[in-house]
């Protein structure tokens, strides 16, 4: 009598594998209304790039249309290993100035503030520009379409909104609160 035997491949998350080969999301900073065209290279080689947009109607003299802009001008964000040779394949981009950083290295940013700007625009939900915040309580959106989205709990005039913010790039994004309950972290 034979015997087989049976191999169990257990499948391992996305995350998990990017955590283990050191993956990190980091800011680049690019040439002035470039944004695209550093997408669009990145992607030809293989790097996982986010170029967050929304879409905004311009109004001409002549004519309205809905275009498609930058969240952050001069910015996207790049999901790479700290090799110095993903660095140097990401720098020499063009349309590439710099990997955002302090004395030449380059910070990563958490997956959560990521995924919170990604869920943010995929929800549809209004939301304006927001000064960067480096003080206030860190909270958590309970329930909607915004479940799970972590920030910074601020008030203006009487309204709660909820910052979130991608640190290296010093940028913020506000959203009003108004139906949603948070729970502080």
């Amino acid at each position: 009598m034979n015997a087989i035997s049976i191999s169990v491949t257990e499948f391992v998350p996305v995350k998990a594998v990017e955590a283990l080969m050191g993956m990190n999301w980091y800011a680049i900073r690019t040439r002035s209304r470039h944004e695209k065209v550093v997408e669009f290279h990145l992607q030809g080689q293989g790097i996982d790039v986010f170029n967050p947009a929304i879409s905004q109607i311009r109004q001409w003299s002549d004519r309205r249309k809905m275009i498609e802009s930058p969240l952050f001008p001069g910015y996207a964000f790049v999901k790479i290993t700290a090799s110095p040779e993903e660095r140097v394949r990401v720098l020499r981009t063009p349309g590439v100035v710099e990997l955002v950083g302090r004395q030449g290295k380059a910070i990563p940013i958490p997956t959560e503030q990521i995924e919170a700007v990604r869920a943010l625009i995929a929800s549809k939900s209004p939301f304006t520009k927001h000064g960067f915040l480096q003080v206030g309580q860190r909270v958590r959106v309970r329930g909607g379409s915004l479940d799970g989205v972590e920030g910074i709990l601020v008030a203006q005039n009487g309204n709660r909104n909820l910052v979130i913010s991608v640190e290296p790039i010093q940028r913020s994004l506000s959203i009003r609160l108004d139906g949603y309950e948070v729970e502080p972290l």
